[in-house]
């Protein structure tokens, strides 16, 4: 699997990362069977967050061994140092692990947010507090939502961050105001050094009031051709890695597409963007 340097952390991340949150609603033993399915694939990055059920439990008895294999990535959801203090503590026992590679605000989708979380008693002087402990080696944001590339492009104005992670996929970028932000702020990481992670790979529409049959909170595309379609496209973006969709049955469809990834012509991007058919919108990721 092709790898990129995740900007100045020097990592040379698989271009698709291990999504933790798919493993989060398994047993042990078929978390076991995906977490080594990605071994296998030779993925060699992880994310994950309190937040996706049981997922830390199930990583738990892979440490530390599988942080000597993977760039470990993990966040945290909350607004205030204290509070944030309190999770990380509480990430790290549920883990089993002493450091991370990264650290990151979770889902930062605002300025009202944003301003929380860089407030002087805000969550972001704990992940600067972890960093000066030595805890974690870099420091990043996360978010996902129509706003969340203005929101992202302000942050990274306020506070150098090392690391952002946000959506970036052909249905969204049907949505020309969303497709431009997302442009403007992937330039800018750039020109900084900025890692960049790209996430909701394969969302192809929203769930609308229909029964969701999958574990993404999006309706994702299903067949290998469209998933090669939609990675790939993502892929052929100025993006460092992917983290992997949420539902486990779809994994190795995704690790296969990843495998046999070739970079898409500008031609080919613009089709595929055109070609998206969402069969439900979804405001929360500016699917229109």
């Amino acid at each position: 699997m092709e790898k990129r340097r995740l900007g100045r952390t020097g990592h040379e991340s698989t271009v698709v990362t291990f999504g933790s949150y798919s493993i989060g609603e398994l047993t042990q033993k078929y978390a076991d069977d995906v977490i080594q399915l990605c071994l296998d694939h030779e993925v060699n990055h992880i994310d994950i967050a309190p937040g996706y059920s049981n997922a830390m439990e199930r990583i738990a008895p892979w440490m530390p061994d599988l942080q000597k294999k993977m760039f470990l990535g993990s966040k945290t959801p909350m607004r205030t140092r204290d509070e944030a203090w309190r999770n990380i503590e509480d990430i790290m026992k549920r883990m089993k692990v002493e450091t991370f590679d990264l650290f990151q605000l979770h889902s930062v989708i605002d300025l009202e947010t944003l301003d929380l979380v860089m407030s002087p008693d805000g969550a972001l002087q704990a992940l600067i507090e972890m960093k000066e402990q030595g805890l974690t080696k870099w420091l990043g944001i996360t978010g996902h939502g129509p706003t969340v590339p203005k929101t992202h492009l302000e942050a990274i104005k306020r506070f150098d961050f090392d690391t952002i992670m946000f959506p970036v996929n052909a249905t969204m970028y049907s949505n020309t105001e969303y497709r431009n932000e997302a442009e403007k702020l992937i330039s800018i990481c750039h020109s900084k050094d900025i890692g960049i992670q790209a996430i909701k790979m394969i969302a192809r529409g929203g769930w609308g009031d229909s029964v969701p049959d999958l574990g993404t909170w999006y309706d994702p595309h299903r067949d290998q051709k469209s998933i090669d379609n939609a990675l790939w496209w993502q892929l052929s973006q100025s993006i460092h890695t992917a983290p992997s969709c949420g539902e486990p049955s779809l994994l190795p469809m995704v690790l296969d597409a990843a495998e046999r990834y070739r970079g898409l012509s500008l031609d080919q991007q613009e089709n595929i963007v055109t070609s998206q058919v969402p069969h439900k919108t979804e405001p929360k990721l500016a699917i229109i």
